[in-house]
């Protein structure tokens, strides 16, 4: 099997995309892969890590300036016809699209060579992208089962979960002591995403010297981009700030309690380690997708949920007082994390674009 995978941007593209890619491999002894993503983004790096073949496209996010959008449009154009040459070299058997505006020109390269092609949607929500990529591909893969209302009628959805959080429950987890931290003590995990957030960052200093009076301790990681500009910043020795960390996941069981924006992809990975949570949506983000992400634990009783205009250090560090030491309060969240059932997401992917293949002959 030849498979082209295309996701970019952010890490919440990112992960999905390599697990599903991960189940392939695991699945098809002769698998040939090859990894679509932008220029100049995450995966450039990411992606080849992993011994991936990997080719790059030049485009451009839109915007609202006309100059920009203008020249936006040509190079989705040229990557359209660019992406062509590309699968006609490489002779694709499946496309999948799984999230950033690169997508766009890999999807419709594969509609009009007539290749197999599928989308996953990581959000509770679609954006512009997906519903537009939507018509016409052979089935759209959804996180969240209530996705499917928003998309054009006639389209054939697949429940299929997150498959970037998949392995968050049963991944070995990193000792927090590597990281200097008590083993006795609570440890709070404050999560500002795989690029940061310059607003949630701003929001945050505050909130972690007040931890300085607190009897638990704080783990901060900023983002990479926002690191060198917060580590300015002193704080008291229960409080550890921090750019990144690989295999984040695999860190989350070591933690009482998780802070983190309400992408698609930290929410799976939260659901599936079973690890109450404190919710802060961005606010600045298409449809307003990450409240209603956040909005979707919260309504199980998952999840609490702060919204950042309602967002102080005062406020913050109240919820966590409260959550921490209300030990009904958090063991109800935690069961009922605990009784949400646990989809391999990466499987139903695989298992459905198989069976689709068997017509194509």
């Amino acid at each position: 099997m030849r498979l082209v995978i295309s996701a970019g941007g952010t890490g919440g593209h990112i992960y999905p995309a390599l697990a599903i890619l991960n189940k392939f491999k695991e699945r098809e002894k002769d698998l040939e892969v090859l990894y679509i993503g932008t220029h100049n983004r995450m995966e450039t790096e990411i992606v080849p890590s992993h011994n991936i073949p990997f080719k790059s496209i030049k485009i451009y996010g839109f915007s609202k300036n006309i100059l920009k959008d203008f020249k936006n449009c040509y190079l989705v154009m040229k990557a359209y016809y660019d992406v062509i040459d590309i699968f006609k070299e490489f002779r694709p058997d499946v496309v999948i699209g799984v999230g950033g505006y690169v997508t766009m020109p890999v999807i419709m390269a594969a509609k009009k060579l007539k290749i197999k092609c599928y989308i996953h949607e990581q959000n509770s929500i679609p954006g512009k992208t997906n519903k537009f990529l939507s018509r016409g591909v052979n089935a759209v893969f959804t996180s969240f089962e209530d996705s499917s209302k928003y998309f054009p009628q006639n389209i054939n959805i697949v429940y299929s979960g997150n498959p970037s959080g998949e392995n968050a429950g049963s991944i070995k987890s990193i000792p927090k002591t590597s990281l200097g931290f008590n083993k006795n003590k609570k440890l709070v995990l404050v999560v500002a995403g795989s690029l940061g957030s310059t607003s949630l960052n701003a929001k945050m200093v505050d909130f972690l010297k007040q931890c300085s009076s607190v009897d638990y301790e704080v783990l901060y990681i900023t983002g990479k981009s926002s690191y060198e500009e917060f580590k300015k910043n002193k704080f008291s020795n229960n409080v550890k700030v921090i750019p990144y960390l690989d295999n984040l996941s695999s860190f989350f069981k070591n933690c009482d309690l998780i802070i983190s924006r309400a992408g698609a992809g930290v929410l799976s990975e939260i659901v599936d380690a079973k690890i109450p949570s404190i919710l802060i949506p961005s606010p600045n983000v298409a449809n307003n997708h990450q409240y209603y992400n956040a909005l979707s634990l919260v309504n199980k009783n998952e999840a609490l949920m702060l919204e950042e205009k309602d967002l102080t250090s005062d406020s913050l560090l109240a919820m966590v007082n409260d959550l921490l030491n209300n030990k009904e309060k958090y063991d109800k969240i935690k069961n009922n994390l605990k009784s949400e059932k646990t989809i391999s997401s990466s499987e139903v992917i695989y298992n459905y674009i198989k069976e689709d293949l068997k017509d194509v002959k």
